[in-house]
């Protein structure tokens, strides 16, 4: 079957709006998100037309997630994330040291060395590209083997919590919604994303939002909310973007690497259940959040879970961040120890 590459991009909105809500009605979690991404793979693998991702959509998603997360944060909740440092701090280390059973899975069927490794690393795809194409890595398997990773913990851990642990308990006062502080953090928002990525930093779209926001509802106790809908147009945006990244040539693309790629994925999942179910035990903290925090997901995508859930936004999102700044500043030294001690 051939490949229709010209459909305009707005056919990509419609096909993600139409996921969506077929995903509401069956009350599957984080339905905007997921039934997007799932309708823009299926229709990129089972049809002929090639969904085109949406002009800056997806940045357009993380500004607006970001700046809902951010108001997650207010000083009362900052003192709990602060007081907590050392067990976000060893989380996050956990979940990085994790990533070395998907490293061993591919080495041991024979994947170079810096392509295994900068496939496992649960960082951001395009820092790993970036870092892998230093080291001399296949870019096509580290981009696969990222976008693989992010969409198996994507479709399988809201699900799993949502079914297995279950809804939180809805908040008795929804956080207000106050348009006049909106208006000045929206457009400083994205002054400060823009910012960001001038100076090439890491998800710039989701960091610059989340640091203003949190910023200002730290520093003036606000205690506000996204308006209605909004966090269901970041969720949509985002997933219909991330689904562009999948078609049948990706999937057909060496799939015994990637199979390796879903396995490694799933011990390091398993991994970071059980180090959250110990640290849950010696810390009493809640489960489920911590949990979340240590999945080796998408920032974005893991804070948008426990916000639905009910679950401590900041805590996960701390972990998710740490996490994060672990492997980018980390990943490569590390590599290059390793393979300096291996030649010599």
């Amino acid at each position: 079957m051939s490949e229709v590459r010209g459909l305009p991009w707005w056919s990509t909105p419609l096909a993600g709006l139409a996921g969506g809500f077929v995903a509401g009605l069956i009350g599957w979690p984080l339905p905007w998100m997921i039934g997007s991404l799932l309708a823009i793979i299926l229709g990129r693998c089972l049809t002929p037309w090639q969904l085109r991702e949406i002009p800056h959509g997806r940045k357009f998603g993380q500004w607006v997630i970001g700046v809902g997360i951010g108001l997650h944060f207010t000083p009362h909740v900052l003192e709990q994330v602060a007081s907590h440092f050392g067990l976000i701090f060893f989380g996050a280390l956990l979940t990085s040291v994790s990533s070395v059973v998907g490293v061993w899975l591919l080495r041991r069927t024979g994947e170079e060395r810096a392509t295994a490794f900068f496939s496992s690393m649960p960082g951001g795809s395009g820092e790993m590209v970036n870092l892998g194409a230093r080291n001399g890595a296949d870019l096509s398997q580290v981009a696969a083997g990222q976008s693989l990773r992010v969409l198996v913990v994507v479709l399988c851990v809201p699900a799993l919590f949502k079914y297995l642990l279950g809804e939180g308990v809805p908040l008795s006062q929804p956080a207000a919604v106050d348009w006049r502080w909106l208006a000045l953090i929206f457009p400083l928002g994205a002054l400060l994303g823009w910012g960001w990525q001038r100076l090439q930093q890491p998800n710039p779209w989701l960091f610059g939002p989340l640091l203003l926001s949190a910023l200002m509802s730290v520093s003036f106790d606000l205690h506000l909310g996204l308006p209605n809908g909004a966090s269901q147009l970041g969720q949509w945006l985002i997933g219909s973007g991330l689904g562009c990244h999948f078609n049948r040539s990706f999937f057909r693309r060496a799939p015994s690497f990637l199979g390796r790629t879903l396995l490694g994925t799933a011990l390091t999942m398993l991994i970071a259940g059980a180090c959250a179910w110990c640290l849950s035990v010696f810390t009493h903290l809640d489960l489920r959040s911590l949990t979340l925090g240590m999945m080796p997901g998408g920032i974005a995508e893991m804070s948008l879970t426990a916000e639905t859930l009910q679950l401590s936004v900041p805590l996960v999102t701390a972990m998710q961040v740490m996490r994060l700044l672990f492997v980018l500043f980390l990943a490569e030294p590390l590599f290059r120890y390793w393979v300096g001690k291996v030649t010599v």
